[in-house]
């Protein structure tokens, strides 16, 4: 069955911005929509899944991503730069990562690891997020150009915290892959803005 379509891609596409998003929040306040982040960090996990939706457990794991897409798409003014700067990192670096056979290998033997952990623990147990923040840490932190992320110094130095941040930019990863196998493409996002946006409001409709 082919992945190619507008809901797919919209979906894809409110995963980046949900990973990115959550990220922001945990860098500058310590803390992040919990379901929304369990939804992402999960999506990691799901290396096979009957849908592009079931990746996030259903449209509701994705809900927050929608908003944000929608919030992005409304204007010509970039909503939060920040948050734009890391998608876009995300999308370079996951072209990259296609190209690199060695380290897709490694990620998914530690995310295999990870699932194994999940299963035992729960998704948002510290040996599973530590375990996918190692992955991410060993291999696409190591891609140029690294993703500095801004936010308060007193949560940057907090291990937890890196590990959560770590875990879902391995997340947003995983929604830059399907957002490609999906169809999508820079040329795609900048013709297509107004499509993916009712589109996004079509699906948080559903919700």
């Amino acid at each position: 069955m082919s992945l190619i379509s507008l809901s797919n891609q919209t979906i894809a596409l409110a995963g980046i911005a949900q990973a990115c998003s959550l990220v922001r929040q945990l860098a500058s306040t310590g803390n992040a929509d919990p379901d929304a982040m369990t939804a992402s960090i999960g999506s990691v996990l799901k290396i096979d899944s009957d849908s592009v939706a079931e990746v996030y457990g259903g449209l509701n794991g994705v809900k927050h991503g929608l908003e944000q897409l929608d919030l992005q798409l409304t204007s010509r003014v970039v909503a939060n730069p920040e948050q734009a700067r890391y998608a876009a990192q995300l999308v370079h670096l996951q072209k990259q990562l296609t190209r690199n056979s060695e380290m897709l290998k490694q990620i998914r033997t530690g995310i295999v690891r990870a699932q194994g952990q999940a299963e035992h623990f729960g998704v948002m147990h510290e040996n599973v997020l530590a375990n996918l923040a190692d992955v991410y840490h060993g291999t696409i932190s190591t891609l140029q150009p690294r993703i500095m992320i801004n936010g308060d110094p007193q949560h940057l130095g907090n291990q937890t915290i890196v590990n959560k941040i770590r875990a879902l930019l391995l997340a947003g990863i995983r929604a830059s892959l399907l957002w490609r196998q999906c169809g999508g493409s820079r040329w795609h996002l900048l013709l297509s803005r107004a499509k993916l946006q009712a589109e996004a409001k079509h699906l948080l409709a559903q919700i």
